[in-house]
Parts: C-alpha cells; structure tokens; sequence
C-alpha cells in the first residue's frame, strides 16, 4: 500500500488542475489587466496581498509581474493595518488573494485599502465570498479538493493562484510587446539572462 495516498494525491491534482484551467474566464482576466494598465499610465502602482500560504504567492507574483516591467509590491496582508497601507495610494490597484475569500485579517485589510482609494482585484476561490463581493473584478482560483486525504492545507488551490496570476502576466507582457531585449534589462543575471545574451551575440547583423 506504500505510496498509495501519493499516487491519489496526484491523479487529484491533475483533475483539478484541468477543471480549473477549463473554467478560466478570459473576459474578467482582460478587465483586470486594463485596470492594471490604465492605473500604471496615470502614474498609479500594483500592489498583492495575502494570509498565510497566499502570502508566498503574492511575493512570487510582485517578482514575475516587476521581472515583465510592471512595477509590482508585495503588500504584507497584516502589517498592512499597523501602518504599511501607507505604501498604497489612492488610485492604486491592489490584488488580494484568498481561496475562501472570507479571511478576517484579510478582509481588514481590504476595507483599509478600500477607504484610502484603493482599487481591488479578488483572486479567490468562492464566487460568492466576501472578497469577491467587494472587488472590482474577480479572478477565479477555485478547485474542489485540495488533493490530500485531510483536505485542509493549502495544495490545489494554490496552484490555481499562482496560474490565474500567470494568465494575468501573460496578457500585461503581450500588450507590453515585451522582447527579449526588453527583458533582459529587468533580468540580466542567472542562466536566464545569460542565454538571452547568449543568443543576441549569436544573432546575425
């Protein structure tokens, strides 16, 4: 019976990995990407938050979002009421993300940053949640099971966040025109700038 619980773990994962990507709404992705962009061009800035796990994913986002030329901050989700609400401006986009979009610290947070100006994108999984009640737009990041037996820590529903935001950076970098030129001045070092520079010498004239 060894490995059993793993090989259930990831046939689920699969299945609600593919249910999710079935379900994403383009539509809503495109309204949160015009919010994005309009608000950069009026000299406003992107800001994500998140509790606990969400957290790691709104850092991960702040990186890749910043990596494609959109100035991007992680906002911690609880130092946000003791004083760092103070990086968000008024007219400034915030992406908050919570799989039950019901999370309390997170749910001050959004009020906060609502009151001062602040413009709201919900990456959640409930539909009906709070946090998606309260938003301009909502992207969905919902799955049905997380995939383990207990059905608790944060597994599947993660995935979904991290590849919902992809999506979102996906269409920023393609209506940034975005090249490898481009690229390679936000990301010059590692292997990835590396081979970026690599093929420019190699390119004929």
């Amino acid at each position: 019976m060894e490995g059993v619980a793993l090989k259930e773990f990831k046939n689920k994962c699969v299945t609600e990995f593919k249910n999710f990507t079935q379900a994403i709404n383009e539509d809503e992705l495109k309204m949160a990407r015009d919010i994005i962009l309009q608000a950069e061009q009026g000299g406003k800035r992107l800001h994500i938050t998140g509790i606990g796990k969400p957290s790691h994913v709104a850092a991960y986002a702040a990186s890749l979002f910043s990596s494609i030329g959109l100035p991007t901050y992680k906002l911690d989700g609880t130092e946000a009421v003791h004083g760092s609400s103070g990086q968000v401006q008024t007219g400034d986009v915030v992406i908050a993300i919570s799989n039950s979009g019901e999370t309390q610290e997170l749910r001050y947070t959004v009020e906060t940053l609502r009151n001062n100006g602040a413009v709201i994108i919900a990456v959640t999984g409930k539909e009906e949640s709070w946090l998606a009640q309260n938003s301009r737009v909502t992207l969905l990041a919902g799955v049905e099971e997380e995939g383990d037996p207990l059905n608790k820590a944060p597994r599947s529903s993660i995935l979904a966040e991290i590849m919902i935001l992809q999506c979102l950076s996906i269409l920023i970098q393609d209506n940034k025109h975005l090249t490898l030129e481009n690229y390679v001045r936000w990301h010059p070092g590692g292997e990835l700038g590396k081979s970026i520079k690599k093929a420019e010498e190699e390119t004929p004239i």
